[in-house]
């Protein structure tokens, strides 16, 4: 038959709970093995140490995400074993540090966060001594990683932590490692550096006999373990299944003085640990915070797409270029659309317009590179009767009045010329001007769209744009790439813009072979979607069946191969052409000037008259 003994060992490790008794001493009786899994002391490990002791000349590395809150009340003190000697380092800091144990001369590596200055993550990479080490601390997911050697020691928290990895002085090799349940064990960080013994890891070494010890042995010190130890002593004490925090764990709590002959004998502790509903409970959270983001950007989509029906693309260029037109169309901020012909600048100005605020008002498009410079004043600002010789008995508004209370884009604002500039910039400011010949001041309340295949910031620095017109126009900057950019959208515009072409030359749809659009897609598109739009429009009325074939295709690819055979040359010497090229190009481009081709070539005065040396470029 088994003992008493045997029967309470053999009861209690049938608990889903864990439940630890001591007696009126505060000596531990029973420990069951539930206890001992949530408190980490039947915890084993996979990679192995022998049991020992930190040795001068062993590398210590630390991450530790709150110093002195579990990690034995480690302090700057105890930081100066590894050559540590900084005072702006306090109490709850996180910090990464690696250094020599007692040995001076040896430059300790770390950094360290405050509290209040936290971050998702503190992270630290380095070759120390020849080793590779690497040690990040994941205060969102609450994980902190030790590597060494790609060997990844990882120890995961609740609140706090602090994580250790020994390496011996001559080997390099591991000692000691910090695991689950360190408290218990007493290895924390502050009692390794110390000198306290370390107990060995691995499948083989012993576990932890908690039995006969005294529980502030196995848990140091925490409100909770002082009750428990009161209440074996004599305290009129007790609740059922309250939130406490036990060596850093959550855990829902039961305390029950023990008698005996109306005689307090010890006291009995059942615990079970929430840390993993807790992990659900942040999981689903998570979870939750994700499926929000995600239904918040397929809202996004979905508004984009409702929005801009007729830009078509779906590649990560296009889709940024209509996500910020979406956010412009949401106020009232003067819009810069640039790029290159061809490129549909006027479209998404169009969209811009009507998914605005003035949407049900009037939209002027104006093409200032269209108009001839001696009419153009008169076509945005309008004029009086007799302004000028020819003009209009009853005078005409112009543009800028029409657009009242809607939009006016001024499309190619590049091409307006310095004098109505002037003018331009006062609407911009006041939103008045006066017609040609008048006298009068008109107000107007509307937006301005602008945009322009020009980089107006040479234009502005060649003197040609003025800069605080620039300024005035540059409020929400657009830029959409060009095709050749972003080829993928090809495809998608093809199927778009095949069968309207087919429909205006009168013919029955017709598909493109794959050959053709491997053509296309090889192609450099200098003219953008607008010269796709032609080259399918000739490709229609070439083809004979309801298939465009490549030969349809007015347009010439480079053969790679052959460029690649005739051209390739050591790498040295092809930098050097292209680079004698391109300073020929700038300075016929500038005419010879010397000046503006230093600056546009953003090279100092001293390297570009060597290159011109060096190159032997006629100047």
């Amino acid at each position: 038959m088994l003992n008493e003994n045997g029967y309470v060992e053999m009861f209690t490790n049938m608990m889903s709970e864990g439940f630890i008794v001591i007696d009126s001493q505060g000596t531990i009786q029973v420990y069951n093995n539930k206890a001992k899994d949530i408190f980490g002391i039947s915890h084993n490990q996979q990679i192995s140490h022998e049991a020992g002791q930190i040795k001068n000349g062993d590398i210590v590395i630390i991450g530790d995400n709150a110093i002195g809150k579990d990690d034995g009340n480690l302090n700057s003190s105890s930081l100066k074993y590894i050559g540590i000697d900084d005072e702006n380092i306090k109490k709850g800091d996180a910090i990464i540090a690696i250094g020599v144990y007692n040995v001076e001369g040896i430059k300790p590596v770390y950094l360290y966060q405050k509290s209040k200055d936290m971050t998702d993550t503190l992270k630290m990479e380095t070759s120390f001594l020849g080793i590779d080490i690497g040690v990040v601390i994941d205060f969102i997911n609450k994980i902190i990683t030790i590597e060494v050697d790609k060997q990844k020691y990882t120890m995961a928290y609740i609140n706090y932590i602090g994580h250790m990895v020994v390496l011996d002085a001559k080997t390099s090799k591991i000692k000691f490692y910090q695991s689950q349940g360190y408290t218990a064990k007493g290895e924390s960080i502050n009692e390794i550096l110390k000198g306290k013994e370390y107990r060995a890891k691995g499948e083989n070494s012993e576990l932890l006999n908690v039995i006969g010890k005294n529980i502030f042995e196995i848990h140091k010190s925490g409100s909770t373990i002082k009750e428990f130890y009161e209440v074996a002593k004599g305290k009129n004490i007790s609740y059922v299944d309250e939130f406490k925090e036990i060596n850093g764990f959550p855990t829902m709590c039961t305390l029950l003085p023990v008698n005996s002959q109306k005689r307090r004998i010890g006291a009995a502790l059942k615990v079970e640990d929430i840390s993993e509903i807790k992990r659900v409970l942040r999981e689903r959270d998570e979870a939750l915070s994700n499926l929000e983001k995600i239904e918040k950007r397929l809202d996004e989509e979905r508004e984009i797409i409702e929005a801009f029906p007729n830009i078509i693309g779906e590649s990560k260029e296009m889709n940024y270029v209509k996500k910020l037109a979406l956010k412009a169309a949401k106020t009232n901020s003067t819009v810069l659309i640039q790029g290159e012909s061809g490129t549909g600048k006027n479209l998404l100005a169009k969209a811009i317009h009507e998914n605005g605020p003035k949407k049900d008002n009037p939209f002027i498009h104006v093409n200032c590179g269209a108009i001839p410079e001696s009419l153009l004043e008169s076509e945005l600002f309008g004029y009086e009767k007799g302004a000028f010789t020819g003009a209009s008995s009853s005078g005409k508004k112009g543009f800028f009045e029409l657009a009242n209370g809607g939009t006016i884009f001024l499309d190619e604002i590049g091409e307006i010329s310095s004098n109505l500039q002037v003018k331009l910039l006062q609407v911009l400011q006041d939103k008045s001007f006066y017609k040609v010949g008048g006298q009068k001041k008109i107000e107007v309340d509307l937006r301005i769209i602008a945009a322009t295949n020009k980089n107006l910031e040479e234009e502005m620095i060649e003197g040609r744009f003025r800069e605080d017109l620039y300024y005035r126009i540059n409020v929400f900057p657009i830029w959409i790439p060009s095709l050749r950019e972003r080829k993928e959208d090809i495809y998608p515009l093809v199927e778009n813009i095949l069968p309207k072409v087919c429909e205006k030359v009168g013919c029955e749809n017709k598909r493109i072979s794959a050959e053709a659009l491997n053509l296309l897609l090889r192609y450099d598109w200098p003219g953008n979607v607008r010269e796709l739009e032609n080259i399918l429009e000739r490709a229609a009325n070439l083809s004979e069946g309801n298939t465009i074939l490549s030969k349809n295709l007015t347009i010439k690819v480079a053969d790679e191969n052959k460029y690649l055979d005739e051209e390739i040359l050591p790498l040295r010497e092809a930098t050097r052409n292209f680079e004698k090229k391109i300073i020929k190009k700038v300075l016929e481009y500038y005419k010879g000037d010397k000046k503006k081709s230093m600056k546009a070539l953003d090279i100092s005065k001293t390297t570009f008259y060597e290159k011109i040396k060096r190159y032997n470029i006629n100047i």
